[in-house]
């Protein structure tokens, strides 16, 4: 898939790890909150001084709050694969407690195994997380990303239509269910699709693109060159956006890359055991 949705992924990642009412649920006491939203301000900032200082921490008793602050310092220093294994091992120790909670960190790890290029792994966290909260429907777009990243497209557009179930009208979501419908070959459906999200947002470049690629897919060139030519007027010079349409006009439809094989299951890290008093 071409598209995908406009937050970028660490920056998403900061928006779930971001301290606010959730925070208390990593404390146990007013020192601990204290303690926990000071490790994550760190770790925002200066990751690679806040993951020993957090490991530190966490070795001292295994806080909650201190093994979610080592996730994050481990995402933002470049290790996302462990952050992820990690977040995963918090929210199976919980056991059945803070389902809201688990069903959160479920979804962070999944985030996480996407950006560590393992969707399979991204896909799996996330279903854990919507079996705990069926009715988010932003869980259900990344699991639908993931499943496109796989190359999962039926998968991926059963996850796009729960979505648009729960949140009718979202044109971000209209366009990923295009160019899924494009890639499993319904060039039908996706221009339907296309041409609703362009109704709700009519200079939308990335439903102009869809739209154009599946009147394309259709051998609709006219009306095709039409939505590449208008994205060019509206997107910067040069940009992804630009250079799609540019191999739209060529007459060049968009091919998603391989999909990656199945990844081994890696063993979550163990949670440290207490020191003997």
């Amino acid at each position: 898939m071409s598209y995908r949705r406009n937050t970028h992924l660490p920056v998403l990642i900061l928006a779930l790890f971001t301290a606010g009412p959730a925070a208390a649920q990593f404390a146990d006491s007013g020192a601990q909150l204290k303690r926990y939203n000071e490790c994550m301000a760190l770790a925002r900032t200066e990751p690679m001084r806040a993951l020993p200082m957090a490991e530190k921490w966490m070795a001292e008793g295994s806080s909650l709050g201190a093994r979610h602050c080592v996730a994050l310092a481990m995402f933002l220093s470049g290790r996302a694969q462990q952050a992820a294994a990690q977040l995963e091992a918090i929210a199976r120790d919980m056991g059945v407690d803070r389902p809201g909670l688990r069903a959160e960190l479920w979804g962070q790890a999944g985030q996480a195994w996407m950006e560590a290029g393992l969707a399979e792994r991204a896909a799996a966290a996330q279903s854990m997380a919507i079996d705990l909260k069926p009715k988010d429907a932003e869980l259900r777009v990344d699991r639908g990303l993931s499943y496109a990243a796989m190359q999962a497209w039926p998968r991926a557009i059963v996850d796009f239509d729960q979505a648009l179930q729960l949140q009718p009208n979202d044109v971000e979501v209209l366009v990923l269910r295009a160019a899924a419908w494009r890639n499993a070959k319904d060039s039908a459906k996706a221009l339907a699709d296309a041409e609703r999200a362009l109704r709700l947002a009519p200079e939308h470049s990335e439903a102009l693109l869809e739209r154009g690629f599946a009147h394309l897919a259709r051998g609709e060139k006219p009306a095709a060159n039409a939505d590449f030519n208008k994205v060019l007027k509206i997107v910067p010079p040069g940009s992804d956006a630009a250079q799609r349409a540019e191999a739209g006009l060529r007459g060049d439809l968009p091919t998603p890359p391989p999909a990656p094989p199945p990844v081994q299951t890696a063993p979550a890290p163990a949670a440290p055991a207490k020191k003997p008093r």
